[in-house]
């Protein structure tokens, strides 16, 4: 069981940092907006570290959420790119 809870924790964050990624590097939407579920996803990523320093309380609370909003962020942000693309240079 212990092996498949370490794959998914993996694949989730390879995932997060994947669309997190991908939002930064479109350059048709505003500055904040590009970068703001890369620092999110940074964010999470030192909270979850808080672990390593026995404050789990902490890590628990604002790792998951973080990285879940990240998700949804990026989501919208790529969804709304490919919709603007689709309908060409008029909107």
């Amino acid at each position: 069981m212990l092996p498949a809870v370490i794959a998914f924790g993996i694949a989730f964050f390879c995932f997060t940092l994947r669309c997190s990624v991908t939002v930064a590097r479109m350059q048709d939407i505003p500055t904040w907006r590009r970068f703001l579920p890369l620092s999110l996803f940074l964010i999470a990523a030192a909270a979850s570290l808080l672990r390593a320093f026995d404050i789990p309380e902490v890590a628990n609370a604002i790792s998951f959420p973080l990285n879940l909003a990240v998700v949804l962020l990026s989501f919208r942000e790529i969804r709304g790119g490919r919709r603007k693309r689709e309908l060409g240079p008029s909107v």
